[in-house]
């Protein structure tokens, strides 16, 4: 269940809602603690008695941790807050300005040396990913800005 637009979750002032998948809903935040914007991840209370959900989701946030690459998100903190539907885990990550991928596309086609410049750098971060042992199994253009 989507988190109300203007309400807190933990130390974070939800703005609004930036997607929503299988792990749970993003959300555009702001952390009161660190004065800036964060994703905040948040994995649903319906989930949280689910240890396979949890355990992947965990997985996720230190896999991601351990990567240091100028084309990967930096997470700045993986914890679980208590709201009025529940406990939540949630994963809260540096903020990207922007378009998805998959935005742009819809607006203009890509020109050639755009297409080329992206990949190339969708391979670096894949491949400091894979070097890593991570496996990124959900690559597509919502994902990418």
């Amino acid at each position: 269940m989507p988190i109300s637009i203007g309400s807190r979750f933990d130390r974070y002032e939800i703005f609004s809602l930036l997607g929503a998948g299988g792990m749970g809903e993003v959300y555009l935040a702001h952390d009161s603690r660190l004065d800036r914007k964060v994703a905040l991840k948040i994995l649903p209370p319906l989930y949280t008695n689910d240890q396979d959900r949890v355990r992947r989701f965990e997985k996720e946030a230190k896999a991601v941790s351990a990567l240091n690459h100028p084309n990967i998100i930096t997470i700045f903190e993986v914890g679980q807050a208590v709201t009025e539907a529940g406990a939540s885990h949630f994963i809260a990550t540096e903020y990207i300005e922007g378009q998805t991928l998959r935005k742009r596309m819809r607006k203009e086609r890509l020109s050639l040396a755009e297409a080329v410049e992206i990949t190339i750098q969708i391979a670096g971060a894949l491949d400091a990913a894979h070097t890593a042992g991570i496996l990124h199994r959900d690559i597509k253009p919502e994902n990418i800005m």
